[in-house]
């Protein structure tokens, strides 16, 4: 068994790679989405004002979208480093999994992309909006396979253990267990929201330094009508979900509710947990909302607490707890803005509310921060099992030693962070660049400003 300083430092590097990686699928998939839509918008409009936001956005996507498939492919690599163990017990079914992502998902991404990042006046208008179409049931095939290989992990079923290797007994089963049933539209929901916030920010940006007016109006209108409709849906697609996960990992949910003692009714805002006494030092809850939130409307019934589990099957409440806040107070943040922006459009405010603008633009990033929360809340939730109830994590990794331990993360987190710099860098400039000019079929040349007028 590797050592509990090599577990902990492989659990960092994973949670690293995979909180990187994730930041770049929570834009592309949404905005693989927009980009078709606004290419096929302008197919059967004419008006440039949509392939004006097609070319700009096709910018910003292409980068992220290759830097996602980098990411994804070195983690990988790091299942056969780091948790060559896991690997080998779960190869038969994950592996599978993750090949037909492969097959499937990534070859028609590498298909299709080239045609729409390069085709534009090269190819046919029609054959570019096939691509584009193409493209986003690649990235949502792609979104399917790994939801279902973590939704496994999450809640393992049609397998058979043969050896020290589990095998599929049932592939409907393994592919569509129970919990991807819950989780897959609760992620599809959130990545399609992330990239609305993101494109609403950055539009939200032009009305504050009134540049490229039209582009900005129409962006807005279109990520705010998005989101009016979907984080209702979202709200309770999330409830769903962490009814789901607390039926069947009640220690997820005793941990995210932050109580100890399975004696309180209140909803805890705030805790500081001492996990060797099993209580918490500090605590702000409000009273009887918890039992409320839990379907108790009297307000009167417990909220469980993680020491009905037993102590070596509890997750971190510290991570859970806060992993969980920071997904549902972002969520709530962005329901009231979006529900904010319905208020102006209908006064006819949306385009002339400053402040509500530079709020927008705070908040382009809101969607990746609530999807890591969320994620933090599923993963560490899960310990100490990799695979739920089958193999700890402290059993899933590789024997290696200390010191390669702590170089793979020391070069994981170095790499990382100087590409999600430059990232940040790339958008920032393309951003301040802004929308291109188009130039018409007869030759003229038609401003940013006033292609809203063609």
């Amino acid at each position: 068994m590797a050592s509990p300083a090599v577990v902990d430092i492989s659990r960092w590097q994973f949670a690293v790679t995979a909180v990187f990686h994730m930041s770049f699928p929570a834009l592309t998939v949404g905005l693989s989405l927009f980009l078709a839509v606004m290419y096929t918008v302008y197919l059967r409009t004419g008006n440039p004002l949509y392939l004006q936001i097609f070319r700009f956005w096709k910018k910003i996507f292409a980068v992220g979208f290759g830097l996602g498939v980098v990411a994804g492919t070195v983690m990988t690599f790091e299942f056969g480093l780091n948790w060559g163990r896991y690997a080998h017990a779960v190869g038969p079914i994950l592996g599978v999994t993750i090949g037909m992502e492969v097959i499937t998902a990534f070859f028609l991404e590498a298909g299709f992309i080239g045609i729409m990042l390069y085709g534009d006046g090269r190819v046919r208008p029609r054959t570019m909006a096939f691509a584009c179409w193409m493209l986003v049931v690649g990235t949502l095939l792609s979104t399917t396979w790994i939801l279902s290989a973590n939704s496994w992990m999450q809640d393992p079923t049609g397998f058979a253990e043969v050896g020290d290797q589990f095998r599929a007994s049932d592939w409907w089963q393994v592919l569509f267990n129970p919990a991807f049933s819950y989780r897959y539209p609760h992620i599809l929901l959130a990545v399609l929201i992330s990239a609305a916030w993101f494109i609403g920010g950055i539009a939200a940006w032009y009305l504050v330094k009134q540049r490229a007016l039209p582009f900005a109006r129409r962006t807005l209108s279109i990520a705010l009508g998005v989101l009016a409709v979907l984080m209702p849906v979202q709200l309770y697609a999330g409830d769903l979900t962490a009814v789901f996960m607390g039926a069947h990992q009640p220690a997820k949910l005793e941990a995210f509710e932050g109580n100890w003692k399975s004696d309180n009714n209140g909803y805890n805002l705030l805790v500081v947990p001492d996990t060797d006494k099993g209580e918490n030092t500090f605590q702000v809850a409000i009273p009887h909302l918890g039992a409320v939130i839990g379907k108790d409307l009297s307000g009167k019934a417990h909220v469980p607490g993680l020491l009905q589990t037993p102590e070596d099957e509890r997750p971190d409440m510290w991570s859970v707890f806060y992993g969980f806040r920071a997904m549902y107070f972002t969520a709530l943040a962005m329901f009231g803005m979006a529900f904010a922006g319905l208020v102006l459009r209908l006064r006819g405010r949306l385009y002339t509310a400053r402040r509500f603008h530079r709020l927008m633009v705070w908040m382009a990033p809101a969607g990746v921060v609530a999807i890591s929360g969320g994620w933090i809340t599923a993963e560490a939730g899960r310990q100490p099992w990799v695979v739920y109830g089958l193999i700890r994590t402290s059993d899933a990794v590789s024997h290696l030693s200390l010191g390669a331990a702590i170089a793979g993360l020391t070069g994981f987190v170095t790499v990382y962070a100087l590409l999600l710099g430059l990232w940040i860098r790339y958008i920032v400039r393309t951003v301040r660049t802004g929308p291109e000019h188009l130039v018409t079929d007869a030759g003229t040349t038609v401003h940013a400003t006033e292609i809203g007028h063609a």
